[in-house]
């Protein structure tokens, strides 16, 4: 009965013993086989073959030896003529009775049946076979001779037994050694091969003991080689994550700061003032926005950051999205908070299979940005054609020293720190972009402003029926 490991929780097969002893036991197990295999066939060849040799040999001096003497009742051999070797010889007649010379004449006797009487009537020309009698094995062969006679000619199979005991004794000590040989063998090659895993383990467990995220030294090009640069690609990953987490966590502690020590210092006014009996009701509501201002830019702040620290695929509600009506939407919006601005609105129908919510954030900071960077009176074109959203304000444009940073979290150029804002809005369109399969880019506008472009994947035609995939 084969007995298998226990399966864990997950369906999956759990082995105790350890990959060095399995490689061990595998080796063992395949060269003793072959040992075996070729111990067994080694002995059944010459089993084999010692048969047919003393076949042939009993054939042949059943057919050419003298019948003159052995078939001749008046002569009588010497007592110790069959002593030499075990064998006996019959002269057998038409009738299947005849003379038969050997050291035991009445046991040959019993040993002579059907084969030979019907060799000896002529029923067949030759016949062969092994009998046992009283423990021993007898192979008789007889021969229908063409003077009308039949010789028959039995020896012992006693010494062809005791050597094919020897050889079996022989092979068995030789395949016992070859499966003592082939496990040490197995285990060196266990041993030495799985030395390079043993390294690269150690390497590993002493990453996770230091999270010391430094890559492994790399040798050759066979499987371990690469193991190793697979490992040490998902180390630089997993850097690079650690990285960006702590800087988001350092930006998002120096914005916050500002905020938080701005609403302590207005709360602390707001109390002191209380206690030395009020401030005038101008004043006292000047601060209260100011603190209103402060918990809605932390609001927005955590949100943005919230936003910012999903870096898992698209996994949320997923629609079909007409993108000219919800530009429409926002710029109204965008409107009401900038009411002296003016767009310049030219929308071609756009749709896009995706998340709702986060294209219409996208949307919604790149008309917020143009409008916090345009004067007063200025004008935004918002063009929407071929799923291209292009974005042109009328402020200062962007330096070419910032140019390269517009999309990274918490930037901010110079200009803008005097400025409202946390530096994560267009950071949030880069992740709404490259989440929905797009992209986006800055660059200056014809008329001497900022141009942000937004594409998204999509069609000019609503699908038919779509209905979400489960």
């Amino acid at each position: 009965m084969t007995v298998f490991p226990p399966a864990g929780p997950d369906g999956r097969w759990h082995y105790r013993r350890s990959l060095a002893s399995r490689v061990t036991v595998l080796t063992t197990i395949a060269a003793g086989a072959t040992v075996l295999l070729v111990a067994f066939g080694a002995y059944l060849t010459v089993r084999m073959q010692l048969q047919a040799t003393l076949d042939d040999s009993l054939l042949h001096r059943a057919e050419t030896t003298p019948t003159s003497a052995l078939c001749d009742r008046n002569f009588t051999f010497p007592a110790d003529y069959f002593g030499a070797t075990n064998v006996w010889v019959a002269c057998l007649d038409a009738s299947g009775s005849g003379l038969i010379r050997g050291k035991k004449a009445d046991q040959p006797q019993r040993l002579i049946g059907e084969p030979e009487v019907a060799v000896s009537k002529g029923d067949e020309a030759t016949s062969i076979r092994t009998v046992s009698s009283d423990g021993t094995r007898w192979r008789i062969a007889a021969v229908h001779r063409s003077d009308g006679s039949t010789m028959v000619i039995g020896q012992s199979l006693d010494s062809q037994e005791a050597v094919l005991r020897k050889l079996g004794i022989v092979m068995f000590l030789f395949g016992l050694a070859g499966v003592i040989a082939s496990g040490m063998a197995g285990w060196a090659v266990a041993r030495n091969g799985l030395r390079p895993v043993r390294r690269l383990t150690a390497s590993v467990e002493e990453i996770a003991r230091t999270e010391d995220l430094r890559p492994l030294p790399v040798e050759g090009d066979d499987e371990i080689a690469r193991l190793a640069t697979a490992f040490n690609q998902m180390l630089a990953a997993l850097a690079a994550s650690r990285d960006r987490q702590r800087q988001l966590v350092a930006d998002a502690g120096h914005e916050l700061r500002t905020p938080l020590t701005s609403l302590r210092t207005n709360l602390d006014l707001l109390s002191q003032a209380d206690s030395a009996g009020g401030l005038p009701p101008e004043a006292q509501q000047e601060l209260l926005r100011d603190v209103r201002a402060q918990i809605e830019e932390m609001t927005t702040l955590i949100g943005d950051l919230v936003e910012l620290s999903r870096d898992e695929p698209l996994t949320h509600v997923v629609e079909e999205v007409d993108v000219a009506d919800l530009v429409h939407r926002t710029i109204e919006r965008v409107r009401r908070r900038a009411p002296g601005v003016t767009f310049d609105v030219d929308l071609q129908p756009w749709y896009v299979v995706g998340e709702h919510s986060g294209v219409e954030r996208a949307v919604t900071n790149l008309l917020d940005n143009a409008a916090k960077w345009s004067p007063p009176d200025g004008t935004i074109t918002v063009r929407l054609a071929d799923g291209v959203l292009v974005v042109d304000d009328d402020g200062p444009g962007i330096t070419p020293e910032d140019l390269p940073h517009v999309f990274d979290r918490f930037y901010r150029s110079r200009e803008s720190r005097a400025m409202p804002g946390s530096g994560l809005g267009l950071s949030i369109v880069r992740q709404v972009a490259e989440r929905h399969s797009g992209s986006v880019e800055a660059s200056a506008a014809p008329g001497g402003g900022a141009r942000l472009t937004l594409w998204l994947p999509g069609s000019t035609a609503p699908v038919p029926d779509w209905t979400p995939a489960p």
